[in-house]
Parts: C-alpha cells; sequence; structure tokens
C-alpha cells in the first residue's frame, strides 16, 4: 500500500507522522517487521536519512524497536505517555503522595551525604524562603519548592534530583492555586518556618531519624489538607 510523497519540509515530522498513523491504523501489527529504509525513503519521497530519524522518532514513542539484523518491529500500536502529561493528568493529592515517598529517602540521604556546598544551598534556601513571605502565594511557592529541591539535590542522587524535578511544575500550579483557599498563610504568610529551618539543622547536624521524621510531618499535613479538599473520592 503506498504512503503517499510528502510536502518538502519538514519532512521528519511529516515521515513521522505518516508512519505512526500506518502503525496506529493496524498496517504494520504488533510484531509486525516495518518495510527496509529504502522501500519506506521511495514509498515518502524522502531520503533514507529521513526515514532514519523518522524512525527514531517512533522507537522514543515506544512503537518501535530495531533488531540488529533483523529490522525494526513494531511493538505496540500506541505511543507512551511521557511521565511529565501522567503527573500533570494525576490528582493533586496522589502527586503528592509520590513526591512524599521521594522526599522520604531523599532527606535520609541527604542527611548522611550532605557536603558544605548542599548545607550552603539549603541555608540559602531557607533565607529566601523567609523573603519570600511578603510575597504572593506563587512566589512562596516557588522558594518552598527551592528548598525541597536543595534538600533532595543534598542527597547526591540525580536520579531522585530529576525526578523531585518532574514532580516540581505540577505541585508548583497545584499549590500555587491552593494555598490561599487552604489557608496555608492565613495566620502566617511563613508558615512552617520553625520546621523548615529545624529539618535543615536536622540534616545539618546528621540527625537522620528527626529530620525523616520533620519532613514526614510537613508533607503529610499538607496531604491531609489537599485530601479534605478534594473531598470524598
Amino acid at each position: 500500500m503506498p504512503l503517499g510523497s510528502l510536502r518538502p519540509s519538514p519532512l521528519v515530522e511529516q515521515a513521522t507522522e505518516h508512519l505512526r498513523e500506518q502503525i496506529l491504523g493496524g498496517q504494520w501489527p504488533v510484531g509486525g517487521k516495518l518495510p527496509g529504509e529504502a522501500a519506506l525513503a521511495a514509498s515518502l519521497g524522502v531520503g533514507r536519512s529521513t526515514v532514519r530519524e523518522a524512525v527514531r522518532a517512533l522507537a522514543e514513542a515506544g512503537l518501535v524497536r530495531a533488531r540488529q539484523g533483523a529490522g525494526v518491529f513494531v511493538i505496540a500500536t500506541e505511543p507512551h505517555e511521557d511521565f511529565g502529561r501522567r503527573l500533570r493528568r494525576a490528582a493533586v493529592a496522589e502527586v503528592y503522595e509520590a513526591r512524599a515517598v521521594l522526599e522520604a529517602q531523599a532527606v535520609r540521604l541527604a542527611t548522611r551525604r550532605r557536603t558544605d556546598a548542599d548545607l550552603a544551598a539549603m541555608v540559602s534556601a531557607l533565607a529566601a524562603r523567609r523573603l519570600a513571605a511578603g510575597a504572593d502565594d506563587a512566589a512562596f511557592v516557588d522558594a518552598e519548592l527551592a528548598l525541597h529541591a536543595a534538600v533532595v539535590a543534598a542527597a547526591g542522587n540525580p536520579v531522585l534530583t530529576e525526578l523531585f524535578a518532574e514532580y516540581a511544575p505540577v505541585l508548583r500550579d497545584a499549590l500555587a492555586e491552593l494555598t490561599d483557599p487552604l489557608g496555608l498563610r492565613a495566620a502566617d504568610p511563613a508558615t512552617g518556618d520553625a520546621a523548615h529551618a529545624a529539618l535543615v539543622s536536622a540534616i545539618a547536624s546528621g540527625a537522620v531519624g528527626e529530620a525523616a521524621d520533620l519532613l514526614d510531618a510537613e508533607l503529610s499535613a499538607t496531604l491531609a489538607r489537599l485530601v479534605a479538599a478534594a473531598g470524598p473520592a
């Protein structure tokens, strides 16, 4: 079945989309093998390098996989959803629960591994959080998350750091919107300052259990408010 010639530009995007449509439409079922580069290039009216880039894009989307010496095979008929998109679709309480699990381990590692530079970053972030007490909710939430990001970074695990960076935008948007309705800053614009200062102090002194308890108390309290705000499931 001919795939049809493509317009000159952008060729890679067009080639990727044409091949994706063929896969989603069942032209090549799961387990099926795509035609070779030369055949695809001729059908699409593009060069082999364009086909190569298009196939790479399909592989990154989780639709195909190359087997050395055998060719390119379809492994799924629907593209996988990236982690950031899944987070944006999830309920904020669900994201917060996952965040709490991540930080529970991160704070334990941070307490054991933190360097002088890590401690300086946390102290600086704590000071910035205090300054943000006079700002709007969005700026305060940014400062809050920056402090927690410094704690996670002190764990010395780049995977945890990258995971927290994925959570941060979703948490930022949700918390900035919910801070006022939840009353988190109504009585105290710098809400949680003492607890955060104690957390940084516990990490600095190497008190693993204390740091973990302080973090758990903070995140659990906010999560309880989020769940209550969401109402019955």
